[in-house]
């Protein structure tokens, strides 16, 4: 038997709480309702041992699942209700029994699920929660939870492209600098007592090596300190409404990196707003979410005036081409599906021509960016071994000498 923690409402009115035994959370609102109460809200009472600290992060790859999941039971005839429990009950993450529990909760008062859902924006954004209202209005609730759950499946794929693109040079910098740092700690230093009890000059190299390790021996507190200062300040300049802007302004004039932003921002645009169209959404309510879904302040602002535009029948693709931003072959491929009354078809395969240019400027990116990271860390490697393996012969030559 668990303990279950209970608020509902009496038959006078009144509201009431306490502590119940029962075998699962469905029999405790079974007992409460036969009880006479009524607007129940059942949540299972943990002891002090099984308490959490801190409450596990719901991953946007559990969301994905339980969008396919939820979609799959609704198709198949389970009512809502009993599906939301019984994803709840199946759910590893103690988070998602919490919310699915509420949920529950909220479908057994009356409330669509689109309701319930919007009391957890932290677990689900904004385009989500808006598709899934024009969903619930159209009958379309089993087809979209699969498309929802097929857009995530496509940008958790594209995040894992970027991380498996940086992981080989990250791996490259991190051996180099541990082979710089041990060089530096532990072998010079003992090359240096070697060099001084021979009383010989060194060679240039070996000397600028040391020089540098005497720096960074004797004033590393003030390498630390500045550093962490410096790093303090951008931090601080970030967090402010006009250092984030500058930072996506800059990010996206970096050679080869900002080419691999900008189609990231339109494919993500496109696919929001396709599927936010293909739901029902009006077309400024889907243009304002996707456009708040991008998250680089260059294109927020950028795209405040195409919104003013679609409201005075302008249009999308002509005031999205006047940005800048968007290339003439997106703003020309959503002219074709605005002219032929297709745009939710014509923006995915926007995204989907975009994401495949993605893949490849991705692909294009670690091609450049792998060779960098070895020349450099390279020539750093080789200049600390020239400098050790000059300094031995020209010690040795000067002795025989």
């Amino acid at each position: 038997m668990t303990k279950y923690a209970y608020s509902a409402t009496d038959p006078a009115g009144e509201a009431v709480s306490g502590v119940l035994k029962a075998v699962d959370r469905e029999a405790a609102a079974v007992e409460l309702y036969e009880r006479g109460l009524r607007n129940i809200s059942v949540a299972e009472k943990k002891s002090l041992l099984r308490a959490e600290l801190t409450a596990p992060r719901v991953k946007r790859e559990q969301v994905m699942h339980l969008s396919r999941q939820l979609g799959a039971f609704i198709r198949a005839g389970l009512p809502l209700l009993d599906a939301v429990r019984t994803l709840g009950a199946e759910a590893g993450n103690s988070t998602v029994r919490r919310m699915m529990a509420e949920i529950e909760d909220g479908l057994r008062a009356g409330d669509r699920l689109s309701d319930c859902v919007d009391r957890h924006p932290k677990i689900f954004p904004e385009f989500y929660r808006e598709i899934l209202r024009s969903a619930e209005l159209t009958g379309k609730l089993d087809t979209v939870l699969d498309q929802l759950a097929k857009y995530l499946e496509r940008d958790l794929e594209a995040k894992r492209k970027v991380k498996a693109a940086l992981v080989y040079p990250a791996v490259i910098a991190v051996m180099s600098l541990v082979t710089v740092v041990v060089l530096a700690t532990f072998v010079l230093p003992r090359f240096k007592s070697f060099f001084a009890s021979l009383d010989a000059e060194l060679p240039l190299p070996t000397r600028m090596l040391l020089g540098i390790t005497d720096f960074f021996t004797d004033w590393w507190w003030a390498v630390l300190s500045g550093g962490g200062a410096l790093l303090a300040i951008v931090l601080a300049l970030v967090r402010t409404e006009s250092g984030r802007h500058a930072r996506d302004r800059l990010l996206l004039v970096t050679p080869s990196l900002g080419h691999a932003i900008r189609f990231a921002m339109v494919e993500r645009f496109c696919r929001i707003l396709s599927s936010m169209v293909g739901a029902g959404v009006s077309l400024p309510e889907a243009l304002r979410v996707s456009t708040a879904s991008l998250g680089n302040r260059v294109f927020l602002r950028a795209l405040v005036p195409v919104g003013e535009a679609l409201l005075e029948g302008e249009g999308l693709a002509r005031p999205l081409a006047g940005t800048g931003l968007f290339p003439s072959t997106a703003a020309q491929m959503i002219r074709v599906g605005e002219d032929t009354g297709t745009l939710d078809t014509q923006l995915e395969v926007t995204a989907s021509y975009y994401e495949g240019e993605l893949d490849y400027r991705l692909k294009k990116l670690t091609a450049l960016f792998e060779p960098a990271v070895i020349v450099v860390m390279g020539l750093i490697v080789g200049f600390v071994a020239i400098a050790l393996v000059s300094a031995m012969y020209g010690v040795f030559g000067q002795v025989h000498v």
